[in-house]
């Protein structure tokens, strides 16, 4: 039997698996990334697009540690702008729409000339253990690989089943086949699996379709990045997006084929997996909203020299016949063309609240786990947690400390705190109201909160070390400007004409920022100074704007820490405590809380056993009050 040895090896080539396998790498490991077709790594099944609200602030970060998603999508986008910039800046988010086979060319050329990383075309179908130890992986090929660590980010291929109508077949996405096997390797390690299920929209050829008088979307020609590291040069060609509604004759087409739905039970081969919340398919979305006259339906290019379009918002599993009929009661698209038909995915998922906030699988030294295998939906979450996955995994085969994210440092923490301590019962997707903290999380201020840790990391290099300390140092300059400098009589009256206000002099620049509708770049244009780069300008004035209330929810951060610096001993039982009910013991001892934080954001957990067990902690000997970091 042939074998192979490496430091880790990541399984699965999608959005988690390549930040994972590139993180490693980059660290100085030997990686194996192992899939059944590495030239199909980076694809995007679903929509061709990065960002949006909280995702972009996910995209952010993985490019503040030095992840790679940020920088790919920056070289081949086809439309970007920024949304909510109505609202404010904590809610304000990039969203690009891709060049689809453009970025996974861009990734796969990427990984190819990465040092240390080999891309190996098998099939992971079990888990190699020595104790309680991962020591390695079998294939479907006989390949044995040897590894020290494993990441496994398997997607929707864990025993994954395609359904389209009365027509099902195993499958992890179209085309692909499934990953069998490393589910039942899985439970022998003693895991709970759940079953999950997800949908694509059909792709129409462009040439069919009509969007004259429909909505568009225009892109934005400012230079919009995501990376620190891309140049802020505006594309030189960019696509518009246009949109569409559903009406009542879809509705009706709908209605009438619903027992054609494998989502509703009605076919020989019934979707039995939870489908997302937020992303419903256009038969869910008039079955539970039965009151909306009309839903939005975007039209969105796959590429420049790329036919197909994505129709965005009509994510089905209705057989074609009746997909092509919901699609021609659409405006603009009574002659369209559907290129390839919408589906659904049917797959399995480990229960997230078995890891650790590192993303290790609690009790198993050397597996980490990231992406949709944990139970998420959406490729920036997967690549966020493909990042931290891939670094916890090269920390562990060092013995060294390994990295967690907290909830008041970026959307990455909330998103792994979420999941680890309260589960999920469906595909969990990011928003930005799951952070508490938001106002300090921004996407403008990802490289303040996470670029020094990707720096202690060793993932962020001298270049964009550089970039960073500078723009940090010119955000201090302009702060103190604003601080010291107080509005003539000339000024107020320079800058009354171009913000048509009346500006009182005498007061500091600062204070007249802090002022709803002022524009920090509108008052240095108007003092014919030179323009401040983007992201300076930006920082400065939020900063400065927001002062009181980022002081505030920094305040809330730290009576927070209290309850985070409040640890749990490792062998801590829970069974003799008094004063703590019984469903609080048992989710206490399955999941094993690292402190009292954590312990409180269990899903039913009351505040009176939280209570309970601050006092039983209050009460232990010094020696036992402390807790050794992951």
């Amino acid at each position: 039997m042939l074998t192979q040895s490496f430091d880790i090896a990541v399984v699965g080539g999608g959005h988690a698996g390549i930040e994972a396998a590139l993180a490693a790498a980059r660290l100085g490991k030997s990686v194996a990334l192992i899939t059944s077709r590495p030239n199909y790594c980076g694809r995007m099944p679903c929509n061709p697009s990065i960002g949006g609200p909280a995702k972009a602030h996910l995209v952010r970060e993985i490019d503040a540690l030095g992840g790679e998603m940020a920088r790919t999508i920056d070289r081949t986008h086809i439309h970007i702008r920024n949304l909510n910039t109505s609202k404010g800046p904590a809610v304000q988010a990039l969203r690009a729409q891709a060049d689809r086979p453009r970025y996974a060319q861009a990734m796969q050329e990427v990984l190819r000339q990465q040092d240390g990383l080999q891309l190996i075309a098998d099939s992971a179908c079990e888990l190699m253990r020595e104790g309680n130890a991962i020591v390695g992986l079998r294939c479907a090929s006989g390949l044995e690989i040897r590894a020290r660590a494993a990441v496994l980010t398997t997607g929707t291929f864990l025993e994954g089943l395609l359904h389209l109508g009365n027509f099902s077949v195993p499958g992890g996405r179209s085309g692909e086949a499934p990953a069998r096997g490393l589910s039942a390797s899985l439970a022998e390690l003693g895991l709970q699996l759940g079953r999950m299920k997800t949908g694509t929209c059909p792709r129409l050829h462009r040439d069919s379709l009509n969007t004259e008088g429909l909505d568009t979307l225009e892109p934005s020609y400012e230079g919009l990045v995501f990376s620190d590291l891309s140049p802020r040069t505006a594309p030189p060609k960019q696509v518009k997006c246009c949109i569409t509604r559903t009406n009542e004759q879809t509705k009706s087409v709908i209605m009438a084929n619903l027992h054609r739905s494998p989502l509703y039970g009605s076919t020989d081969t019934p979707i039995t997996g939870v489908g997302p919340r937020y992303c419903p398919s256009i038969e869910d979305k008039f079955v539970r909203f039965p009151e909306h006259k009309y839903h939005l339906v975007f039209l969105e290019p796959e590429g420049f020299d790329v036919p197909e379009v994505y129709l965005q918002g009509v994510t089905t599993s209705l057989p074609l016949d009746v997909q092509l009929a919901i699609v021609r009661t659409l405006p603009g698209l009574k002659r369209a063309q559907i290129v390839r038909p919408g589906y659904a995915v049917e797959y399995d998922f480990v229960l997230p609240t078995q890891l650790e906030h590192t993303l290790a699988v609690r009790g198993w030294k050397g597996l980490f786990l990231a992406g949709q295998i944990n139970g998420t939906s959406g490729y920036e979450e997967a690549a966020a947690q493909g990042l931290l996955a891939g670094i916890n995994a090269s920390r562990s085969v060092e013995g060294l400390p390994l990295i967690t994210i907290g909830r008041d440092q970026g959307y990455l923490g909330v998103l792994i705190d979420d999941l680890v301590c309260r589960g999920t019962q469906e595909p969990y997707r990011m928003h930005t109201s799951r952070a508490e903290y938001r106002l300090l999380l921004r996407q403008d201020n990802s490289d303040e909160r996470l670029t020094p840790l990707g720096r202690e990391i060793g993932l962020v290099s001298d270049e964009r070390w550089d970039i960073y300390q500078m723009r940090q140092k010119a955000v201090e300059v302009e702060i103190q400007r604003l601080n010291s400098s107080y509005v003539s009589q000339a000024q107020a009256e320079r800058y009354g004409a171009a913000l048509q206000r009346s500006v009182a002099p005498g007061q500091t620049l600062a204070n007249l920022v802090k002022q709803p509708g002022v524009s920090l770049d509108v008052l240095r244009r108007c003092d014919g100074l030179e323009p401040l780069d983007l992201q300076v300008c930006t920082k400065a004035e939020v900063t400065v704007k927001y002062a009181g209330y980022i002081e505030a929810q920094k305040k809330e951060v730290e009576r927070a820490a209290k309850w985070e610096r409040l640890t749990i001993p490792e062998d801590y039982s829970f069974d003799t405590l008094a004063g703590i009910s019984r469903e609080a013991k048992e989710k206490w001892n399955r999941i094993r809380p690292h402190n009292v934080g954590q312990a409180s954001r269990i899903a039913g957990i009351a505040p009176a056993d939280v209570t309970a067990l601050i006092v039983n902690l209050r009460g232990l000997p010094p020696a036992r009050q402390h807790r050794k970091q992951p």
